[in-house]
């Protein structure tokens, strides 16, 4: 028994909390997977687990053995990495999920580069607008925009951009202008039902809030940028979402002279677990490119440095 895979097995076998999440997760089947944790078990001479039709919970000494070898594992990650050298690049697989729209428009397009400095890495990619459990799921980092629901989170502030009040040409040619927050009490919005519909405006020293109303509420980013686009009315939206029909002039932003609060970006690791340096280089590399730093750059991409922007906390 290979002594450090068995201790990955129980690792995942925890953090998931069943034998199928972990088989899953390693990419091998179930029955390996509960052959490897009876043979640890027999090899220790102490039960780590107790089944019971509600799932798998680790006993007290499973619980210890837990802490020690995720310790253990990630020992020997970082001892791989510094054997193989600064300058060697990633391996093995890296899964990281991320909103659906931010990825399409801005990390998808810009992937390549990432894959061809990492020959041996393969990506899982999972887009949902969803706040999704890292743990369960097997995700390595996520990213998400805005106010962090989990306290608890693990997470790095890579990115802030801002927010703007968007329409169309066509929209604002039949409805008109706003030319004041109050203004847009009379207006048609497309509102984003994950988030508040009351926003603050300042303009100097002046603050104005307003609760923007339509008949039209989205649940996900994508649906917002359609409806926008398809004349339905104007939106709150980060420059993000609209950020290649800004360039183009097919969407406009109204209200310039007001500003509305920014939006972080985090790349956010799972809890209890340290992050790994293929997501740590993740993080650099959506780091840089949302803070328009030269990606040609020999060092613009250290596999696992940190940028200007990195506020590592845990939050």
């Amino acid at each position: 028994m290979d002594r450090l895979q068995a201790m990955a097995s129980f690792v995942r076998v925890v953090e998931t909390g069943s034998f199928s999440g972990a088989a899953r997760q390693l990419g091998v089947g179930q029955p390996a997977i509960s052959k490897t944790i009876a043979q640890l078990e027999e090899r220790l001479q102490v039960r780590l687990l107790l089944r019971s039709t509600h799932g798998l919970t680790p006993t007290e000494a499973g619980l210890r053995f837990y802490e020690r070898a995720r310790l253990a594992i990630r020992e020997a990650d970082e001892a791989e990495l510094e054997a193989r050298g600064a300058g060697a690049g990633l391996s093995g697989r890296l899964r990281i999920c991320a909103a659906t729209t931010f990825a399409r428009l801005m990390i998808m397009p810009r992937l390549p580069e990432f894959l061809d400095r990492h020959p041996d890495l393969e990506m899982d990619v999972i887009l949902d607008d969803r706040v999704i459990d890292l743990v369960s799921e097997g995700i390595d980092v996520a990213l998400r925009m805005g106010t962090l629901s989990d306290s608890a989170a693990v997470a790095r502030r890579i990115a802030s951009g801002g927010r703007s009040v968007v329409a169309t040409p066509g929209y604002l040619a039949r409805a008109g202008v706003p030319r004041t927050p109050a203004d847009l009490a009379d207006h048609e919005a497309v509102v984003y039902s994950q988030l508040s519909n009351g926003w603050s405006f300042r303009q100097g020293g002046t603050e104005a809030s307003v609760v923007v109303r339509g008949r039209l509420r989205v649940s996900a980013a994508e649906g917002i940028r359609a409806a926008v686009l398809a004349d339905l009315g104007l939106a709150v939206a980060s420059d993000w979402m609209f950020a290649p029909e800004l360039a183009d002039g097919s969407v406009r932003r109204v209200l310039e002279d007001w500003t509305l609060p920014p939006i972080d970006l985090w790349a956010v690791f799972p809890t209890g677990r340290l992050a790994s340096t293929k997501a740590r280089a993740f993080a650099d590399f959506v780091a840089s490119i949302m803070n328009g730093e030269d990606l040609t750059a020999p060092e613009a991409e250290s596999g696992g440095g940190h940028s200007k922007e990195d506020h590592s906390r845990e939050a």
